[in-house]
């Protein structure tokens, strides 16, 4: 008895030491490890952080892999898509792969086209298991473009005349309202340009023969403007200012030692007053004395007080109160040989042929002669420059057939303008837009200023006046360029003064400017193209006709 008493005792007291080991080295279960986000696609591809990823399609699907399963509660909550500047989000259908190791999202309804979306995986996002996602995640992503028509279609020749009839608006019914001369921009009140203004009046004669006003009426127009330029606005040497008080004819400062003559914008200027004149041909006393106005403007320009003491050059600037401090000589190759043209035109103070050969064709780099994208430039800086070189001086000056000692002046402008399209379309940037559709680099409004887009100065604007304004050059890939920009962006860039100044597909900005100098070229070349009537008008004035010889020039119409 005592001994099984001793046996009991023993393995109770085994039990009792067991028991106290076990409790003794126990430890709590590890927390469920955290959620990861292992990738994310949109629209199929792989988007990495912090990339913005473009031409998403509108049904995009978007797929988050995750490193496990997730808690199917918590998905809802914790996923975010939504448009740029939207009230509200957008609404998504759910569904899982992968063992719900994979969250598969669907727009409940089609995203809008063209817009800036931001999708967002939030830290309220658990693991079937428990754990909590350790790191939010969050992809941009832009939509593509709508190719569907935004507007009726037409013909192309009503599709050209619509363009130029709601362009012309903007010198018509956006003139200034005293002095009848062309606002800089659609925000510039009182302030008026000389250069600009000799655009719009270039643009009267198209504006009579297509009948968007009479005869009349561009003559009354053409009376104000030449009684404002003769009578009071402010000249310096018979040349004008680059801007001008609308009201009183004060010259005002382009910069801070740009107040007083400005010979290049003066050359548009006059080149426009000339047109007018061939135009408005007829005996009566008014178109006489129009006339007669005209030349009274142009022969007062002292184009031979530019050449600053007798040198063979002209230059650009001169102040009253600076003097010739802006130093800036004329030289070839860019937007003025319409200056030295209408120097050697003038009757009263013409230039010798030795300023044109030695000031202008004289310069180191006037000759480029590279090719790019299979095309031959003979003149100027690398792969053209801005499309505007090839656009304000040929305005007028029929370019088809010219030629001189330097190079064939249609080749040169119709080479500028495809080596313009050809980098577009190969767009070495990537940036989102460009195509053989969306092209054209030139000076335009740009996100929060002003620059001179060119192939070496590209930062993803786009132009619609480099592409118009060289429809006379590159008639097919303009008017390609042309549909585009009326039909498929027409919601965005078609305005009431025709198109707006610029755009940025890959900013999704769209500048709400319209510009003289970019508005007028498209009026101007457009009927160039139709017709070549302002061609004709300036290139068989009797001066410039003079003046192209004297300088060396052969063409056709010579």
């Amino acid at each position: 008895m005592c001994r099984l008493l001793g046996i009991v005792l023993l393995v109770v007291f085994a039990s009792s030491i067991t028991g106290c080991k076990k409790s003794s080295t126990s430890q709590p279960a590890p927390p469920p490890a955290a959620l990861t986000v292992q990738n994310i696609f949109i629209d199929g591809t792989a988007v990495p952080n912090g990339q913005l990823r473009y031409n998403i399609a509108v049904g995009a699907t978007i797929k988050i892999v995750l490193s496990s399963a997730v808690s199917r509660p918590t998905v809802a909550g914790a996923v975010n898509l939504s448009a740029t500047g939207a009230s509200a989000a957008t609404a998504l259908n759910i569904s899982y792969e992968n063992n719900d190791n994979t969250i598969v999202l669907q727009p409940a309804a089609a995203l809008l086209h063209l817009t800036k979306y931001r999708f967002e995986v939030k830290n309220s996002l658990v693991s079937a298991a428990g754990g909590k996602l350790n790191l939010q995640a969050q992809r941009d992503f832009i939509t593509r473009i709508d190719s569907t028509p935004k507007f009726p279609l037409i013909s192309n020749e009503e599709l050209l005349t619509k363009v130029q009839q709601q362009t012309f608006k903007y010198f018509w019914d956006f003139a200034h309202p005293v002095s009848g001369l062309a606002r800089e921009r659609n925000s510039s009140g009182d302030l008026v340009t000389s250069g600009g203004s000799g655009f719009g009046i270039m643009c009267i004669p198209v504006a009579i023969e297509r009948n968007f006003i009479t005869r009349q009426q561009g003559l009354q127009r053409m009376q104000t403007i030449v009684a404002f330029l003769k009578n009071t606005g402010e000249k310096f040497h018979g040349a004008f200012p680059h801007w001008l008080n609308g009201i009183t004819g004060k010259a005002i400062a382009f910069s801070a030692k740009d107040d007083g003559a400005d010979l290049v914008e003066t050359s548009y200027l006059i080149a426009g007053l000339l047109t007018a004149r061939q135009y408005f041909d007829l005996p009566s006393a008014d178109e006489v004395a129009l006339r007669n106005d005209i030349n009274a403007i142009c022969n007062a320009v002292e184009w031979d007080w530019f050449r600053r003491g007798g040198q063979d050059v002209l230059y650009w600037h001169w102040s009253p109160n600076y003097g010739w401090d802006m130093n800036l000589p004329i030289r070839g190759w860019n937007e003025c040989l319409i200056t030295y043209i209408l120097a050697a035109a003038s009757t009263t103070h013409g230039i010798p042929a030795s300023v044109y050969t030695n000031g202008w064709a004289g310069t180191p780099g006037f000759k480029n002669g590279n090719n790019y994208y299979g095309y031959t430039l003979p003149l100027g800086m690398a792969a053209g420059g801005p499309m505007f070189f090839s656009h304000y001086s040929f305005l007028g000056i029929n370019p088809n057939g010219l030629k001189d000692a330097y190079a064939d002046y249609a080749l040169q402008v119709k080479n500028h303008a495809l080596v313009n399209y050809s980098y577009c379309v190969a767009n070495p940037k990537n940036y989102f837009g460009y195509s053989n559709q969306c092209w054209g680099l030139t000076a335009s409004d740009i996100p929060n200023g002003y620059t001179a887009s060119s192939p070496t100065n590209d930062i993803g604007v786009i132009a619609p006046t480099a592409a118009l304004a060289s429809i006379a050059y590159t008639p097919e890939e303009s008017m390609q360029a042309l549909k585009f920009f009326y039909y498929i962006l027409g919601d965005k860039i078609w305005k009431d003064y025709g198109f707006v100044d610029a755009f940025a597909l890959q900013d999704l900005w769209y500048a709400n400017s319209f510009l003289a100098i970019d508005q007028g070229p498209i009026i101007i070349m457009i009927e160039n193209y139709r017709s070549g009537l302002v061609w004709n008008l300036l290139s068989n004035c009797a001066e410039v006709k003079a003046a192209m010889i004297k300088l060396g020039f052969t063409a056709p119409y010579l």
